[in-house]
């Protein structure tokens, strides 16, 4: 394989992509989007200098990273890049496709002088310690029994903004925009986090299916009278059994599982919801709240694995704050950092979506995975080595982008059949 001439196409699919993305920016804000998202996958990293040097240009690093500044600003990157991510996504998004959201921290332990610094949880400590930093949504949809995942949403956001609400609000906004760009389809997939009544009652209004782990303490009507839930879920009749491995800390374990469903009703709700319970993979039963019917045992355990689906998020998360170093992210206006991570969904869309799932470019994706400096092969999460890859082929093979006006319109189309 010519990498030189590899690494010449994959600029150039990168920039008909970014000109995709940035169709509706002004021409400066474009050539930023398709510069920052060449520049993040070729030096791993969001630290506006090291974007910078990767563009083989004359003009000086300070320059270019003081223009970078100004057009990071620009309020409209942010929802202009994700109305077009949702738009490329849209076809791909089925009835049964599950929508994972998850809520993260981006912890900024030692920082001073960033805009509204808050208090988050730090998600990679045991004992959750408070430090400060910032609040991450992120929406990754995906399926049953495969292994590919479409990044859709990638918001952050600090309860000391001035335009911050609440945490319910900003989960709710980033369902609304994504719902509304998929007409509803697919099944939203929250963590023990979306067991709120102000989630279930608009999601319900809003006839959007979901799976929601619940925590244990909601009442629920059961024929005819308020039940606790986890009373429900001691009582249930798990009827059926399985067995499934997990790959905890680069370990496998393997767990013995018996379950179950309940009918059940929200209090003041009339609609007609399921608890599945599921026993055997903690102390007391892991509950999960569906509008989903449950006819046969195959349903059940759909709903099983769809939550179970949702730890492979948890990768995901790890994935982009280490291969692209976000939590080194050092710009200090609120509003760049928000966009930044627009550019992140960008690089991570074309990672996943554009280069890991397009037929004509798999045997591209093939070589860049061969390519990537790992001792020991290709894990499991590809998108690690896929991110590798990409970076150790640019800077072997370094050169400029193409101004994407100068494409054929044509050009500007993807296919993700």
């Amino acid at each position: 394989m010519n990498f030189s001439h590899l690494a010449n196409k994959l600029r150039s699919k990168i920039t008909r992509f970014s000109g995709i993305l940035s169709k509706d920016l002004d021409k400066t804000a474009s050539r930023f989007v398709r510069e920052a998202v060449y520049g993040i996958m070729a030096s791993q990293s969001v630290m506006l200098t090291e974007i910078g040097r990767q563009l083989e240009s004359r003009v000086s690093l300070k320059k270019i990273e003081e223009r970078f500044s100004r057009q990071l600003i620009k309020p409209d990157i942010w929802a202009c890049i994700h109305k077009r991510i949702l738009s490329l996504a849209s076809s791909q998004i089925k009835d049964r496709t599950l929508l994972i959201l998850d809520l993260s921290d981006l912890k900024k332990k030692y920082a001073r002088k960033m805009e509204y610094l808050a208090k988050v949880h730090d998600g990679s400590s045991e004992d959750g310690d408070i430090v400060d930093g910032y609040w991450t949504n992120q929406v990754i949809a995906a399926e049953v029994g495969s292994n590919e995942i479409t990044p859709l949403h990638f918001s952050l956001y600090s309860q000391a903004s001035p335009d911050f609400n609440s945490e319910n609000e900003q989960i709710l906004e980033s369902m609304d925009q994504v719902g509304q760009a998929l007409d509803n389809k697919g099944i939203w997939v929250i963590d023990r986090g979306g067991d709120r009544d102000a989630l279930f009652e608009p999601l319900l209004k809003n006839k959007r299916d979901f799976i929601i782990r619940l925590v244990g303490s909601r009442d629920f009507i059961y024929q005819g009278e308020k039940a606790r839930s986890l009373w429900l879920a001691f009582a249930c009749r798990a009827t059926y059994k399985r067995s499934f491995v997990r790959f905890i800390k680069g370990k496998e374990v393997q767990y013995n599982i018996r379950y179950g469903s309940v009918p059940v009703q929200l209090p003041n709700i009339d609609e007609q919801l399921n608890m599945v319970v599921v026993q055997g993979i903690s102390n007391k039963p892991m509950m999960l709240l569906t509008t989903l019917q449950m006819k046969k045992e195959k349903d059940l355990w759909f709903v099983i694995q769809a939550y179970m689906k949702r730890w492979s998020v948890e990768e995901t998360i790890r994935f982009i704050k280490q291969t692209y170093d976000l939590e080194n992210i050092r710009v200090l206006k609120y509003t760049r950092l928000q966009n930044m991570m627009a550019l992140l969904l960008a690089v991570f869309f074309f990672i996943s979506v554009v280069l890991d799932q397009s037929q004509k470019l798999t045997i591209m994706a093939g070589h860049i995975l061969k390519n990537a400096k790992r001792v020991f092969g290709i894990p499991d999460f590809k998108y690690y080595a896929l991110g590798d890859g990409l970076c150790n082929i640019f800077s072997q093979f370094p050169g400029s982008l193409q101004n994407h006006q100068k494409l054929k319109q044509t050009q500007l189309a993807f296919e993700f059949s």
